[in-house]
């Protein structure tokens, strides 16, 4: 059954999956770049609105500030921020003005009011994208969860396509346990839990570990983070040269898509906590309410008499919750909107990240793919704010290029 929307024909000429910062980047950058434009995209998210999960994520993980500086954000004019907020300077963080997290979502808001984006987004889940095979034109249809489908001629991959990172350990209980008692970082939501003297055990060393921890011990618990090596101290996710041409331009030279990948494993090097958050982790540590173990790993954790028996490389701690705060990782292979795609389509994947072309397309169709799976051709901040402003200008000519190109075929 095909998808009938009152603004929608069931032939769309360009449709973006996920409504988060990277696709309302896109967007302002087609607008601004072309205005004609507007009537052909679609974007879908079950939400049904812009910056959604965004939103949700800094709230449930009560994230005062951004890691980004107030240059990085979904606008066309890295200043638009600063000209926003300009009666609110004080919701900026040192060192380095990070907008918070308020005045950043106030400012999103404004982007979608100046850019007329408010009823852009589809309350639909995309839940699978099927290859039409037309030699001329090739198209996909777009499969939602509810039964419903819709042709597109272009696709944007928009959703951020990451994998939950789960331990092994984890897979090798064998005790049975209450679900809430071991939770990924990704569904935890500190506002509605009460941790009174409560035990809790966190796994990894990135700053969501830190604000796992600082949320738990404001709730009454008592907190041990768990770190398989030395805790790390950084500004941001990767050195702020990867910003501009003094890493990349060695990165955009680089042939080698092997060599590409260890390039940007280098530069992200795991999780890392900001000297912030380290001082704030360091008072804790004085008080008592907080352990921090380096240099260590879970070996075994179970379930018995109502409570969890951990045991690490170097000792044995027991808790009422686990919170694994491993992060996430990338492999095109696990991404079940790109079965598919794969199948029709084969490219060249270099650790699970798809070789694209320097325009964010797969190559033979006119699908295209932004965040963290986009790194081979963005560098290691492709998942950041900054990835969606460089993956936005990267495929703005061929998103427009192919419409006039299809344009042209159709008048010839």
């Amino acid at each position: 059954m095909e998808i009938f929307l009152p603004h929608l024909l069931r032939r769309i000429d360009l449709a973006i999956i996920g409504a988060g910062p990277h696709a309302l980047a896109l967007v302002t950058h087609l607008l601004q770049k072309r205005q004609k434009i507007r009537p052909r995209i679609t974007v879908f998210d079950p939400s049904g609105k812009w910056m959604s999960q965004w939103e949700h994520q800094f709230a449930a993980l009560e994230i005062p500030h951004l890691r980004s500086p107030a240059v990085h954000h979904s606008d066309p004019n890295p200043f638009a921020l600063r000209k926003f907020a300009e009666s609110r300077g004080n919701e900026f963080f040192p060192p380095y003005d990070l907008p918070g997290t308020g005045l950043f979502n106030s400012f999103g808001q404004d982007i979608i009011h100046r850019w007329e984006l408010e009823n852009t987004v589809v309350d639909e889940r995309v839940v699978r994208i099927q290859p039409l095979h037309n030699p001329l034109f090739p198209r996909f249809r777009l499969w939602f969860d509810s039964g419903k489908s819709i042709i597109a001629r272009r696709v944007v991959l928009a959703t951020g396509s990451s994998q939950l990172q789960i331990p092994d350990w984890v897979n090798q209980i064998n005790s049975k346990y209450p679900q809430d008692r071991l939770s990924h970082s990704h569904a935890i939501d500190l506002r509605n839990l009460d941790l009174a003297g409560e035990r809790v055990l966190i796994i990894g060393g990135g700053l969501t570990s830190g604000h796992l921890a600082v949320g738990a011990i404001s709730r009454g618990a008592e907190v041990q983070i768990s770190i398989r090596r030395q805790m790390q101290e950084k500004g941001f996710d990767a050195d702020a040269g990867w910003l501009g041409p003094k890493y990349l331009r060695g990165f955009f030279a680089e042939p080698d898509f092997v060599k590409r990948f260890a390039m940007i494993q280098q530069a992200r090097n795991g999780g890392s906590m900001t000297p912030a958050m380290g001082i704030k982790l360091r008072q804790q540590v004085r008080s008592g309410k907080l352990k921090i173990l380096e240099n260590t790993q879970v070996v075994t954790a179970q379930w018995r008499d109502n409570h969890w028996v951990v045991k690490f490389t170097d000792g044995k701690y027991e808790c009422d919750r686990i919170w694994l705060s491993t992060g996430t990782y990338f492999d095109v292979n696990s991404e079940p909107l790109l079965k598919e795609i794969i199948r029709a389509y084969p490219i060249p994947v270099v650790n699970g990240l798809p070789v694209l072309d320097d325009n964010l397309r797969w190559c033979g169709c006119s699908l295209f793919i932004m965040g963290g799976l986009g790194a081979l051709q963005i560098g290691p901040t492709a998942r950041n704010l900054s990835g969606a402003r460089m993956a936005s200008q990267k495929m703005l000519k061929a998103i427009i290029k192919s419409n006039i190109t299809e344009n042209q075929a159709k008048s010839a």
